[in-house]
């Protein structure tokens, strides 16, 4: 049999433990399967004592990573460490300029560095490859890089982030508010204590500017994604959806445009019928829009130990059978730069919600608003607040009351103006909620 190939793993925690132990627990699977024995030789992270569940004794400790990725005892350099700067970005870095390859799961490391570090793993004749850091266990990188290389590609669009869809299938079937479902997740493991990255739509938005690049052979600019979260998600919102036929998922889009790559992170109403309107809990649902094969759907885990563990080690068995693709399917200097689409109109048009004051000319105003900005409504629903029990038998003049609107289809920029517009009448009492419906099949 062939040379083992050696791998080097710095950080340890949840994925990290885990891919030792798939190493450890299929050795002789993953000799037959790569046509050579694949072990770990070295590791590194904070806590040398650490108790993981893995043997170490045999492992060659090294307290500095860069170290590690210089070390002449290592053929494949895995990080795990995470983090867009710092000693994760140096020792990648450190690895491809010694002839190392590198697999990793970092999306904020390659969402921020990935056109730099896939031009120096190019100019080392080494390999970058990550399919571990857009969604988990789903094999989607390989699926966008390799099994489509013969497709050109119109849109990729899905649900990236776990711990918001679990937020929104429990808003959903059980009724209960955002910080309630929120709470929960964070007492499940499900969020950080800090959730800001998740549930603001930053999570999502890295890995959707990985799969950007792939799909379109341009360079990563995360920058340009417009972002918004789902803090704003209302249970008035999550029945209205359902009242009208649809589901409420945050969504990751990238599409291709005569003018651009359009890029968007944000709630959305989906079809029912949609696979995307299926996926519920912490599962992760990638689409891919192509011109010969239509449209592909995939599911499955998108974070936990084990499931990113098996996506870190496909890419490690690649290169143990000497499997070398570019880092973004073709060679890296051919990358186009990033050209921004204007946001264009969506099919089946916006979900708005307003709470208006009842008083004389408010939906006057608000009807004329939208017809300056060429918005045609396909439903007006209001909904009066039922009364308190001690509250006067009809509602006070000027108690806002909830107002739902359907648009036909529009562009964002026309949205936003006349809802500015109208939030400058003073006929509303609080932000104006947007919700993009996209007709998915």
């Amino acid at each position: 049999m062939n040379q083992a190939l050696r791998l080097g793993v710095a950080g340890l925690g949840t994925v990290g433990a885990s891919l030792l132990q798939l190493t450890q627990r299929h050795a002789d699977e993953l000799a037959l399967r790569c046509g050579r024995p694949v072990v770990v030789t070295a590791v590194t992270a904070r806590d040398r004592f650490r108790d993981r569940g893995v043997d170490l004794s045999a492992v060659a400790w090294y307290d500095d990573p860069i170290s590690l990725a210089q070390s002449p005892d290592i053929d494949v350099f895995v990080e795990l460490m995470g983090g867009a700067d710092g000693s994760a970005a140096d020792s990648v870095r450190a690895a491809l300029d010694a002839g190392k390859h590198v697999v990793t799961a970092n999306k904020a490391l390659l969402a921020k560095h990935g056109t730099e570090l896939a031009r120096r793993a190019e100019q080392n004749s080494v390999s970058l490859n990550f399919e571990a850091a857009a969604a988990g266990g789903i094999p989607i990188i390989k699926t966008l890089r390799e099994s489509l290389a013969g497709n050109r590609v119109g849109r990729v669009y899905g649900i990236l982030n776990g711990t918001c869809n679990y937020i929104l299938t429990r808003m959903e079937r059980e009724g209960i508010a955002f910080d309630v479902c929120l709470a929960e997740a964070q007492r499940l493991g499900y969020a950080e204590a800090d959730p800001t990255f998740d549930v603001d739509g930053f999570d999502t938005a890295h890995k959707l500017a990985l799969l950007t690049a792939i799909a379109f052979g341009t360079e990563i600019n995360a920058d340009a994604i417009y972002v918004e979260g789902i803090r704003s998600i209302s249970t008035a919102d999550i029945e209205a959806a359902d009242e009208l036929g649809y589901r409420i998922k945050l969504l990751g889009v990238a599409t291709r445009t005569e003018s651009g790559i359009e890029q968007r992170v944000h709630p959305t109403m989906v079809p029912k019928s949609s696979p995307i309107a299926r996926v519920d809990g912490v599962t992760n649902a990638v689409a891919v829009e192509a011109d010969f094969v239509g449209r592909l759907v995939l599911s499955g885990p998108g974070a936990g130990g084990d499931a990113t563990a098996s996506a870190v080690m496909s890419d490690i068995a690649d290169l143990a059978r000497g499997d070398v693709v570019g880092t973004f399917g073709r060679p890296a200097h051919t990358l186009k730069p990033y050209q921004q689409a204007v946001m264009r109109s969506h099919a089946g048009g916006y979900y708005i919600r307003l709470a208006v004051y009842d008083r004389p000319g408010a939906f006057a105003s608000i009807a004329k608003r939208m017809a300056e900005n060429n918005i045609s409504l396909e439903s007006i629903v209001q909904r009066r607040r039922a009364p308190k029990a001690d509250a006067p038998e009809h509602p006070q003049p000027q108690a806002p009351q909830p107002v739902m609107l359907i648009t036909y289809e529009t562009t964002e920029s026309q949205v936003k103006e006349a809802l500015d517009r109208i939030t400058a009448d003073g006929h509303i009492a609080e932000k104006p909620q947007m919700i993009r419906i996209e007709q998915l099949a």
